[in-house]
């Protein structure tokens, strides 16, 4: 009996643990060979770059080419809970105009900045209908059967 409710326990004890496991999720860039940290400033050019690590992220929208960027993160998720971001890393790799690799930069989560969005909406001209005016307002309102003078074609005079 002493066994029987020590393993039952044990069960419903693991059970319960592990429902508090989060669910982590990779997403980005994903180095297999070679990593982004291992670009040399001054040696490397564009196509030795594209051929290490493939084509990148995103590119800077400014700067044209001559900016690239790998980005990675990964999140944890919580059950119900939002998923949220544990680890992220942005190489950011700086070509000259010749092409090649001018500095290797990388930032971690710790580098980002909190941006606060403006939430303010824009009034549109107009009322506001009611829920009654939006369920009711098409009915009675069906499209009529076409006839031959309604449908377009040349112009009669």
């Amino acid at each position: 009996m002493l066994r029987t409710s020590l393993l039952i326990a044990a069960l419903s004890a693991a059970a319960l643990t592990s429902a508090c496991a989060p669910v982590v999720g990779q997403n980005g860039f994903q180095a297999i060979d070679a990593k982004p940290t291992d670009i040399v400033a001054g040696t490397d050019t564009k196509q030795t770059v594209l051929t290490r690590l493939g084509t990148p992220s995103t590119t800077s929208t400014f700067e044209r080419d001559n900016v690239w960027y790998y980005i990675s993160q990964v999140t944890e998720k919580y059950t119900y809970n939002r998923a949220q971001v544990t680890q992220r890393s942005v190489t950011e790799i700086t070509f000259t105009d010749a092409g090649l690799v001018s500095e290797v930069r990388t930032l971690g989560l710790e580098d980002g900045q909190r941006l606060a969005m403006n939430d303010r909406e824009t009034p549109t001209r107009g009322r506001q209908l009611t829920i009654l005016e939006q369920l009711l307002g098409n009915v009675g309102r069906g499209q009529l059967p076409r006839t031959d003078e309604d449908s377009p074609g040349p112009q009669r005079r």
